[in-house]
């Protein structure tokens, strides 16, 4: 005989959580990707000033140099922050059961 006293199918599912704090994870990983992008961007231009066309955005290689690695740093930064607060977002799909009890007997 089966006992369903106090049984709550809502249980076995995972509970959604609010996620403001994962979508400004988000945001602010997009930020640090997009700010990066433009801070590489300027520091490779300016290594290759010796171009015409970026002749205007000359600065000292140091700065240069400074300005790449700044920019890579953020870039990867950004994407890490972004990746991690995406996956959050998800969560687990599955129900909440332990792997022995989804194991067939």
């Amino acid at each position: 005989m089966k006992r369903t006293d106090g049984f709550d199918a809502r249980r076995l599912r995972p509970r959604q959580h609010r996620s403001w704090g994962s979508r400004l994870g988000a945001a602010l990983g997009l930020l640090l990707i997009i700010s990066g992008v433009i801070i590489t961007a300027t520091g490779v231009a300016s290594l290759f000033s010796g171009i015409e066309l970026f002749a205007s955005m000359s600065l000292n290689k140091e700065a240069a140099v400074t300005l790449l690695t700044l920019g890579l740093v953020l870039l990867l930064l950004g994407a890490f922050i972004r990746h991690r607060a995406r996956r959050r977002m998800q969560g687990p799909s599955g129900l909440s059961l332990s792997p022995r009890l989804k194991k067939r007997r």
